[in-house]
C-alpha cells in the first residue's frame, strides 16, 4: 500500500532535476543582475561610487555581456521577474552608451586651423614611435604624458628644431610631462596633481589659445579620492576662464562613464573624438583595443573650435593609443 502511494506521487523522472537546474539559473542570473545594478546604479544615481565601482564604469558598455547571459537565463529558468530586471537593465544600459555633452557648431567664421596630437608614451617606451608619428602627421602642438628625462632628451634631439617652443614639467617614471608647439609660448600656471599637468598660452597665428596638459591619477583602489580631486582640479581649471579659447588634451584615465569627467564636459567643453563621430573608439589599453578597450584619451575643447576629423594612431611600447585631431578656431559672435 505504501509502495503503491509512494510510486503514485513521485513525479517523473528529471522533475526534480530541472527544478533544480532552473533554481540554480535563476541564482546566478540574480547575482549577474545585481552586479550590474550596483554600477548602474551609480550611473543613474551620476556618483562613481568606491571601489571596484570607479573601474568597472570604465567598461560600461561591457556590461551589456552579463545583463544578456543574465537575461538568457533568466528565460531559460523561467524566471519573469529577472526578465523584466534584465529589459530594464539593458534599457539603462543603451540609453547611456549614447554620447554626453554638447555637440554643436561655432557660428563665427574661422580663423585659424591646426593639428593637435596627444600621447601617453608610458615611462617614456614609446617615446621613438612618438617620434615617428609626430614627423608623418606633422601636428602643430604635441601633449606628451609619462615624459621622463630620456624621453626629454628624445624629443629635443628629433623635434627641438620643429618644435622650439615647450612647456615641460620633467620628473621620473609616469610623472613627467610636456607640450610641444610650433607656435610661440607664453607661460600658463598648470594644474596640480601627483603627475604633471603644464599649461601655457599659445599665439595660433595671432589669437591666444589656453593650452593644458590633463594628466590626473588613475582610479587607483584605494587612491579613488585622489583621482577624483585631480579631475575635480581640471573641471575648476576649465571653468575660470569662458573668454580665451581652450584646449585641454591627455590622458584623463577617465571616461564619459564618470561622473567626475563629465563635470569637465559640464563647463562647456567638447569631446573632439565625439564631434568627429568617434566617442566609443578606444584609446587603452592599446594591446586590445579596438577589440576592447575605453577610450580614456581626450582633447577637450572650448565652443570656439570646430573640428575636420579625428584619429586614433597605434604605437609601439606604449599601452595608450595616440589621438590626433584636425581643430579650426572661430571667431565668436
Amino acid at each position: 500500500m505504501d509502495t503503491a502511494a509512494a510510486e503514485w506521487t513521485a513525479p517523473p523522472d528529471g522533475t526534480l532535476g530541472r527544478r533544480a537546474g532552473r533554481r540554480f539559473g535563476a541564482w546566478l542570473a540574480g547575482l549577474l543582475f545585481l552586479a550590474v545594478s550596483v554600477i548602474v546604479g551609480c550611473r543613474v544615481a551620476d556618483t562613481d561610487g568606491i571601489t571596484p565601482v570607479p573601474q568597472a564604469l570604465a567598461f560600461l558598455p561591457w556590461l551589456l555581456v552579463p545583463a544578456a547571459l543574465g537575461l538568457l537565463l533568466a528565460v531559460l529558468s523561467r524566471w519573469w521577474f529577472g526578465v523584466v530586471w534584465a529589459v530594464a537593465l539593458i534599457g539603462l544600459l543603451a540609453w547611456f552608451i549614447e554620447p554626453y555633452g554638447k555637440s554643436s557648431r561655432p557660428g563665427g567664421p574661422g580663423l585659424a586651423s591646426f593639428r593637435v596630437l596627444t600621447s601617453n608614451v608610458e615611462f617614456g617606451h614609446g617615446t621613438d614611435a612618438l617620434v615617428t608619428a609626430v614627423r608623418r602627421e606633422k601636428p602643430d602642438i604635441v601633449f606628451v604624458q609619462e615624459c621622463e628625462q630620456t624621453c626629454d632628451d628624445t624629443l629635443r634631439k628629433a623635434l627641438g628644431t620643429a618644435y622650439p617652443h615647450r612647456a615641460a614639467q620633467i620628473a621620473a617614471g609616469s610623472k613627467g610631462s610636456v607640450v610641444l608647439s610650433r607656435f610661440p609660448l607664453d607661460p600658463a600656471g598648470g594644474v596640480d596633481g601627483a603627475m604633471a599637468m603644464p599649461g601655457a598660452v599659445a599665439d595660433v597665428r595671432g589669437q591666444a589659445v589656453r593650452l593644458q596638459l590633463a594628466h590626473p591619477m588613475p582610479p587607483l583602489p584605494g587612491r579613488t579620492d585622489e583621482w577624483r580631486r585631480e579631475l575635480g582640479e581640471l573641471r575648476d581649471f576649465a571653468a575660470e576662464d569662458h573668454r580665451t579659447p581652450l584646449v585641454l588634451a591627455g590622458d584623463f584615465n577617465a571616461s564619459q562613464d564618470h561622473a567626475a569627467f563629465r563635470r569637465i564636459l559640464d563647463t562647456g567643453l567638447q569631446d573632439a573624438a565625439r564631434l568627429a563621430g568617434h566617442d566609443r573608439a578606444p584609446s587603452w589599453p592599446a594591446r586590445t583595443a579596438p577589440t576592447l578597450g575605453v577610450q580614456i584619451d581626450h582633447v577637450l575643447l572650448s565652443d570656439d573650435f570646430s573640428v575636420g576629423a579625428t584619429r586614433f594612431l597605434d604605437l609601439k611600447h606604449t599601452d595608450h593609443r595616440a589621438l590626433v585631431a584636425d581643430l579650426t578656431l572661430h571667431q565668436r559672435r
